[in-house]
């Protein structure tokens, strides 16, 4: 599904985010600390949160990225040449990262988490790969608790978004499958227990946008 939207997918992000997704990858970065020597970020798509990175800490020397759409990693890879980036982007499993124990500095993840079959085996994974003391940084999609802005969205999600989307890219089913995988995915609450049964301290979650958007952060 995602190598079908791939040519399309950034800008799709920019019109029915209505740009926010960029200031949301902002708030990630500036959450991350800058003594990283190695970034390792899953469901990398066509690489946007690693160039947030790069344009952030440009001193870090590596920068890696993984996804399972060969056609999302394609149009990453043209994106970061196109604009001499560092971001090596690969083909890869966020529940089997091909990175040793103990490696990375800073494990980020935006709007991936739910798609995954096993939400707390990739939880896992990042906890393995990262050094002791490094921190993750997940971007996610939660539910309003207002009732007038859940209901909004709930229709945004479920007819406005598909139909754009669709019309778009070609792909209604894509877009679809959207608002079924947020409204389904867990809340703040559960989410961070998950966090804490992988075994990370300092957990944390902020609302972002009156709290259509959750950045989740924790310790090793």
């Amino acid at each position: 599904m995602f190598d079908r939207i791939a040519k399309r997918y950034d800008l799709l992000n920019r019109i029915l985010s209505l740009g926010i997704d960029r200031s949301w990858r902002k708030r990630l970065v500036a959450k991350a600390p800058r003594n990283a020597a190695h970034i390792v970020d899953l469901a990398t798509g066509t690489g946007d949160v690693l160039l947030a990175f790069e344009n952030h800490y440009p001193g870090t020397p590596t920068l890696s990225g993984y996804d399972l759409s060969a056609g999302m990693v394609a149009e990453g890879v043209k994106k970061c040449q196109r604009l001499g980036s560092r971001a090596n982007l690969m083909i890869g499993d966020a529940a089997n990262i091909p990175v040793a124990n103990d490696e990375a500095d800073i494990v980020s993840m935006s709007f991936g988490i739910r798609n995954v079959p096993d939400v707390s085996k990739v939880l896992d994974d990042i906890h393995r790969i990262l050094k002791p003391g490094g921190s993750v940084l997940i971007l996610e999609f939660t539910m309003p608790k207002l009732w007038l802005l859940s209901w909004g969205y709930k229709v945004y999600f479920r007819h406005v978004l598909p139909f754009v989307g669709g019309l778009i890219s070609g792909d209604r089913h894509a877009y679809t499958y959207l608002n079924r995988t947020v409204e389904d995915f867990a809340d703040k609450e559960a989410f961070l227990q998950l966090m804490t049964d992988a075994n990370f301290k300092n957990t944390q979650a902020t609302s972002l946008t009156f709290g259509i958007a959750s950045l989740y952060y924790g310790q090793k």
